[in-house]
């Protein structure tokens, strides 16, 4: 399939953002086909040096977020504090499909960029805003980030924590890929409702109201005045039939067992413990929560004779549910991460293989990654797409308005 019969292809898009939420749904549409422009300022997105700025990035020969958050994108470089920078951009505006932007509304409104400042320029424009915390509300201006409002503000944090430690702080951007899969959710029913009427409109979400829907069961039990204290440490879980255990060879199994009188008995006998099933301690589901700690040592000293891969297998053959606790060093040896197409091959000379969206389409695949762009590596031909002559280019760049 070519580029130019992809599902968004002719759509133009403008990255008017930063960091990794709102850049990682505009990478989803570049994927699937949209001509997607990175307007910077003239320091560039902060997430071009993310992985030399921030101790919690995994160091590597090659900029891997810079490219997996700005691949098949343009780069166009703008100050945006500057009018003529401002007026370029409204040039660009009047063209696009879909503006995507994540300045806090405070800023929006200093840079004259909320919708209804652009609104009036292009009536078919889709605008589609992030924040940290929503659009309304007394921390509507608060800096937002993943792990600040997607996870600590929305109870994810201490929900994860075991009784007596401390909340458990998350990996870089696990929030942020979640929320812009919702934005770009947003921007395809936009683009729908625009079929419908020939107008764009106004689409939004913010990493708190994502952290609170990934949280979801815990926060509407808040809600309905219900609350659970801190989880047990693993030796006295509430389930020992929902709990992870350590094998011989340090690696780790998730037990997720929920349909317990059918799979109890397959259990006992995968680990060699046949007797248990008519043990009177363990005959009912209420027994076995009852006495989970006890259950939980005869598991994790079965569990901790045998290898990960010995329980893999025997647990699979026995269609006792479980989970395969991987390390990040196995995903590059992960041949279902492949198979499923979760992993891909790119055209980045520096990292032939990246992670794909996650969305899967019968009538067409996403567009081969190519390289990420350099700060301001396209302002001359997209202005000229957009109608500036070389002369007003020229002037533009004497002036400071764009580098």
């Amino acid at each position: 399939m070519s580029q130019s019969d992809l599902p968004l292809a002719g759509l133009r898009v403008l990255d008017i953002s930063s960091f990794i939420a709102a850049p990682a749904a505009a990478v989803v549409l570049g994927d699937w086909g949209a001509d997607v422009i990175k307007v910077e300022g003239p320091e560039g997105d902060p997430n071009r040096r993310i992985m030399h700025d921030s101790a919690n990035y995994p160091k590597a020969g090659v900029n891997y977020p810079w490219e997996m958050d700005s691949r098949n994108k343009r780069s166009l470089s703008l100050d945006l504090k500057k009018p003529e920078a401002r007026a370029a951009l409204y040039r660009l505006i009047e063209t696009a499909d879909v503006l995507i932007c994540n300045f806090p509304p405070l800023v929006r409104e200093k840079l004259k960029l909320t919708y209804d400042d652009v609104k009036p320029l292009n009536k078919r424009l889709i605008y589609a805003s992030l924040t940290g915390y929503g659009e309304q509300g007394p921390d509507r201006d608060r800096p937002g980030f993943d792990v600040t409002a997607y996870f600590a503000r929305s109870g994810l944090l201490d929900s994860q924590r075991y009784d007596g430690g401390p909340p458990g702080v998350p990996v870089p951007a696990q929030g942020d890929r979640a929320t812009a899969m919702t934005l770009v959710s947003a921007i395809l029913m936009a683009l729908m409702q625009r079929q419908k009427t020939g107008e764009g409109n106004w689409v939004g979400t913010s990493l708190l109201g994502n952290g609170l829907w990934s949280c979801g069961v815990i926060a509407q039990a808040a809600l309905a005045d219900a609350y659970l204290p801190p989880r047990p440490p693993i030796d006295r879980p509430r389930s020992a039939l929902g709990n992870i255990y350590r094998t011989s060879d340090d690696r780790w199994i998730q037990l997720t067992i929920v349909r317990e009188d059918k799979l109890w008995a397959p259990l006992a006998k995968v680990i060699g413990h046949p007797e248990l099933i008519d043990d009177p301690r363990f005959a009912t589901q209420a027994d076995r929560r009852t006495r989970s700690g006890e259950l939980a040592t005869v598991l994790r000293e079965a569990f901790e004779k045998k290898d990960y891969a010995h329980w893999q297998a025997a647990l699979a053959s026995h269609d006792i549910t479980f989970g395969v606790i991987s390390r990040p060093q196995d995903v590059p040896h992960d041949a279902q991460a492949v198979e499923c197409g979760a992993v891909v091959e790119t055209a980045i000379p520096d990292l032939p293989r990246t992670l794909a969206n996650p969305m899967r389409l019968g009538f067409a695949e996403p567009r081969t990654a190519t390289p990420a762009p350099a700060l301001g590596q396209h302002n001359d031909e997209i202005l000229r797409e957009v109608g500036l002559s070389a002369a007003e280019i020229a002037a533009l760049r004497a002036s400071g308005a764009m580098t």
